[in-house]
């Protein structure tokens, strides 16, 4: 039995870790638990799955948090804040803790995690792409596996099992598309949140869903395969497949052309970067190829996704550089999410502030560059957009 800890308990990726383990209970046990806010949810979860710690970050609902679950004869550690948040992801005797933290917000524990010798089974992919020069030379330190938990990554690492060293050419990322792949990029003008969050395929956050539809979340996927499997910038594509059946493909020396397929479903990642080595059996539904049906593929429209460009370049200059394009782009989609700015206007932010970054961009950051950066990357958001023009009101094309 593997002794789990998750951080980012009550959101998407914390539900599904959770009906993993709540299906294999000879598999899996909870060691910690840690959430944002949701008190009555993480409530329920530490009476289900009795974990010895838990953590809530809103510091003013941890009295709410220790009341909703007063009655336990057993009662966990109860911490609040990010310290307590830090404290949950090293504690005891975890083996993997799954990182499921939105945004940057996840790499102090993730940190803390790897500095106490625990795998970390990495759902969240600003970690990586924020601190990518930091936590990877952490890894290599304490001696931990790094373990993708995201459909695409694992796509990549299940297909590079048996991969000699050196076998590896190409890395393909399929894109789903997002809510306008069937948009023109002219209607993007009078795109409306609810638009945006309408995505076709995942049931996922609000902020990565957003993600998806601007497909910053597929550049953000081309920085963190860079530092994840070793690869150039050239050598990592895009291309879009609406079906998302096959979850990405490797391309070997030889052109071979291996693939990973599987029905949209986020536990199958969770599960193997969870069990990795082993393949458990699942009760889930068998992928059917006649069921399934046409599998097609397609450029993607960089008109329509200029943010691809945006990620491709931050990479390139590597440095803080992804760390200020990470952190721009939460701000700018937290100011649309809010009705702030237009949809358009979350390229342009990132755009203007990445480009006031350039000459300050830090070659080898340590990690309070990272942070240093993140923070001015949000301030600089925030000036930037109170100069643009407000949104226009909107009625949804669909």
């Amino acid at each position: 039995m593997k002794a789990i800890t998750l951080l980012g308990s009550t959101g998407s990726i914390g539900t599904q870790t959770l009906d993993i383990v709540a299906q294999n209970p000879e598999k899996f046990r909870i060691v910690g638990l840690a959430a944002g806010n949701n008190v009555e949810m993480l409530a329920a979860q530490i009476r289900q799955f009795r974990p010895q710690i838990a953590a809530i970050w809103a510091e003013e609902k941890l009295p709410a948090l220790k009341a909703a679950i007063s009655d336990l004869e057993i009662q966990p550690i109860l911490l609040a804040g990010d310290s307590g948040i830090i404290e949950v992801a090293r504690y005891g005797d975890s083996e993997s803790v799954v990182t499921g933290i939105v945004g940057c917000a996840g790499l102090l524990p993730t940190i803390a995690a790897i500095e106490a010798g625990k795998d970390i089974a990495l759902a969240n992919k600003e970690t990586l792409i924020a601190g990518g020069p930091v936590v990877l030379p952490l890894v290599e330190k304490h001696g931990v596996k790094l373990l993708p938990a995201d459909s695409e990554h694992s796509a990549i690492f299940q297909c590079l099992q048996g991969v000699p060293q050196g076998g590896l050419h190409k890395i393909l990322l399929t894109a789903s598309g997002g809510a306008f792949r069937d948009w023109d990029a002219q209607q993007l003008a009078n795109v409306t949140v609810a638009d945006a969050l309408k995505h076709p395929n995942w049931s996922m956050g609000k902020k990565i869903t957003v993600d998806s539809a601007t497909l910053m979340n597929k550049g953000l996927e081309v920085i963190e395969a860079h530092f994840l499997f070793g690869l150039d910038y050239d050598d990592i594509e895009i291309v879009i497949h609406p079906q998302s059946i096959i979850h990405s493909l490797i391309e070997l020396q030889d052109t071979s052309v291996l693939a990973q397929l599987g029905w949209p479903d986020m536990r199958l990642p969770l599960l193997y970067a969870m069990s990795y080595p082993e393949r458990i059996y699942t009760n889930w539904e068998r992928l059917n190829l006649v069921k399934a049906g046409n599998l097609t593929f397609r450029e993607p429209d960089h008109q329509k996704y200029p943010c691809m460009k945006l990620a491709y370049a931050a990479g390139r200059a590597g440095g803080s550089m992804p760390a200020v394009l990470n952190a721009a782009n939460e701000q700018a989609v937290a100011l649309f999410l809010a009705e702030k700015i237009h949809y358009l206007d979350i390229a342009k932010c990132i755009e203007i502030v990445c480009d006031r970054h350039q000459n300050d961009n830090r070659s080898h950051p340590n990690l309070e560059d990272i942070l240093a950066a993140d923070k001015w990357a949000r301030q600089a958001v925030l000036e930037v957009s109170a100069k643009l023009a407000p949104p226009m009101p909107t009625v949804s094309l669909r």
